[in-house]
Order: C-alpha cells, then sequence, then structure tokens
C-alpha cells in the first residue's frame, strides 16, 4: 500500500512525464506538486517508489521516468478521466453514417487514429449464429486425439490435440456422445458461457475434451471468421519515445502484418465489459514494454459482436484515449445497430 503523499507524487509524476515525454526530477515535483515538501523528502519518496517498481532512473538523466507497473498503477487508481468535447463527439457521429456497415467499420478505424495520431484498429464483426452440429474423436495414438468439429453453417474443421492421459476409443465415443446430446444446435458463444459453468461438474474426461473443443472453435473464430481493419500504423514510425528502438519497432510491424495475435488481443477484449488497457508487456500476445493497446467492444442490437482499440506508446495520454475508444464503440454499436 502506498501513502496517499506517493500517490500523489506518482500521478504527478506520470502526467508531467506523459507531457513532455522527460524524466521528472525531485526539484520538478517539489515546484509543480503543490505539496509543501523538501527535495530530500521528495527524493526519499521517489526511492521508495523506485524500489517497488513504479517508476524508474534512465542512466543518462537523473530523473525517473513511470515504469509499465507504475503505469498500471496511475490508470487504475490515479487517473482522471476527460470526458470528449461534443465537437468530438459529433465528428465522431458523422464519421459512422454510411449505409454500408464495413465502411462504418473503416471510418471507425480511421476516426480512432485521427483523433489519437496512434494506430485504430477495429474487429470486424464476426459471423452471427453459427452453431455445433456434431463432433468426433479418433484416437490417433495413446495421447494424440483427431478433433473433428461440424457446424451448423456445413464448415468442417480438424485439429489434433494431445491430451495429458490416454483415451481409449471407447471412452471418445462416450464423451462425443455426451458433448452431441447437450451441445448439438447452441452456437459457439452460448457453449463457451454454459461450459464455463459447467466444467466444474463434468466428468474429468468429458469436461478435459470439451475444453478442448470450445479452444479449438475459440481460435478458429479468429483466424476464419473474423477480420481487422487497421488505420494510422505508421504514425508510430514518428512517436520520439518509440522511433528510434528499431528493434521494438520491427517486432510492433511484424505483428501488424501476422495479425493473428492482434485478432486474438481483441477477441479476449470481446468478451469483457466496457474499456480494457492493456500497458507495456501485460499481454503476452503484445509483448512490447513500448507500447499500450486500449480496447472496447461494440455491438449490434446487443450482442457484441467486435472489438475497436487503439495501439500507441506506453507513455499515451490515458485520460484522453479511453473516452475516444468508450464513445467510438458505443457511437458505431448504435449506427450498426439502425441497419
Amino acid at each position: 500500500m502506498l501513502s496517499e503523499r506517493a500517490r500523489i507524487l506518482l500521478k504527478f509524476l506520470v502526467e508531467r512525464h506523459i507531457a513532455d515525454g522527460q524524466p521528472v526530477g525531485s526539484r520538478a515535483l517539489s515546484k509543480f506538486s503543490g505539496m509543501e515538501l523538501s527535495p530530500a523528502s521528495i527524493r526519499n519518496v521517489m526511492a521508495d517508489l523506485e524500489e517497488l517498481g513504479y517508476i524508474a532512473s534512465p542512466h543518462t538523466s537523473a530523473g525517473r521516468v513511470p515504469t509499465p507497473k507504475g503505469y498500471r498503477l496511475f490508470v487504475d487508481t490515479l487517473l482522471t478521466i476527460q470526458p470528449l468535447q461534443m465537437i468530438e463527439r459529433d465528428q465522431i457521429r458523422d464519421q459512422l453514417r454510411p449505409d454500408d456497415p464495413r465502411q462504418m467499420v473503416a471510418a471507425a478505424s480511421q476516426m480512432l487514429s485521427d483523433l489519437t495520431h496512434f494506430a485504430g484498429i477495429v474487429m470486424t464483426p464476426r459471423r452471427q449464429g453459427v452453431g455445433l452440429k456434431l463432433v468426433e474423436f479418433m484416437q490417433l495414438s495413446e495421447k494424440r486425439v483427431l478433433l473433428i468439429i461440424v457446424s451448423t453453417d456445413g464448415d468442417v474443421q480438424n485439429r489434433i490435440i494431445v491430451t495429458e492421459k490416454p483415451f481409449t476409443p471407447s471412452q471418445l465415443v462416450e464423451a462425443a456422445n455426451y458433448i452431441n446430446q447437450h451441445y448439438a444446435g447452441y452456437e459457439f458463444d452460448q457453449i463457451r458461457e454454459k461450459v464455463q459453468f459447467e466444467l466444474s461438474q463434468l466428468h474429468h474426461d468429458i469436461s478435459t475434451l470439451m475444453s478442448a473443443v470450445v479452444d479449438a472453435r475459440a481460435s478458429a473464430n479468429v483466424s476464419e471468421t473474423s477480420g481487422m481493419v487497421m488505420s494510422g500504423e505508421r504514425n508510430l514510425m514518428y512517436m520520439g519515445d518509440v522511433s528510434s528502438n528499431m528493434v521494438s519497432m520491427r517486432k510492433l510491424f511484424d505483428v501488424f502484418d501476422q495479425k493473428t495475435q492482434l485478432l486474438e488481443l481483441l477477441d479476449i477484449s470481446q468478451r469483457a465489459e466496457g474499456v480494457k488497457i492493456f500497458i507495456g508487456g501485460e499481454s503476452s500476445l503484445v509483448p512490447l514494454d513500448e507500447f499500450s493497446v486500449v480496447t472496447a467492444p461494440y455491438e449490434v442490437d446487443g450482442q457484441i459482436v467486435g472489438t475497436v482499440g487503439v495501439i500507441g506508446p506506453t507513455r499515451m495520454a490515458y485520460e484522453r484515449v479511453i473516452p475516444i475508444v468508450d464513445v467510438t464503440a458505443k457511437l458505431l454499436s448504435a449506427a450498426l445497430s439502425q441497419h
């Protein structure tokens, strides 16, 4: 637990660093924080914050900068959100009026980029109404099983799964019969929700194979039935904080090119309530300390169908980016639901 004094100084240090990008020293904190503390007292607090991992000292400066852990505490407990101005809300609403829903998704991505000057991303609506028709398991070896999933739209997916324990052919037939009897006809998102409540009550053998079905179909949804529109990714090449780190930039653009990791991240965000923030290396899918991702799900007729988001440097103005992402998701939901 941080003292109130330490929290105030951390908040000011993060805000100051976001504003000018420079390490913040004890003199600046003493002068501008409004706290009647001597530079020596502030140095002691900063030493405590550094020891706890909230700030770090670049070797080229006596000042301190926030770490991803410091940004996370700032975003979770210290951030003061700035509501969007009415003119910005109207700007987003005006851009989300094309007749074609696909153009609306592209417009939302571009608007996110224009308003934040970072990269705007939108996960396109996934197909709705696709359910499970049939599951089969075939034994390939002692711990390797071929999973066959047939969807109600006729799509067939094969996946080899490696199990922790061996299954006999009769056990595989029993598991398939149980799954087909209890889950056939349900949409895959419905199955995921049912499984979360029922796995603890299922026989261990069946729960293991049921989890494999859900995981396999979830990855298929991301890779096969979802797409992504991205705008403004080149904006990140000109951000002073990250443009000089060519290794990180190459890694980020590899993520952009592959898209699979980003789609998985957006799929995870789609199941969250409201805005979700991945700071620095918190996400194993986009494991770069220099970048953060801010996302929010959007709906059509009350059903969550996709995600909008922004990718930018960890040193971003979260108090401004968060409401931009949140409002864009809500306005996109309203626009798409009218079609």
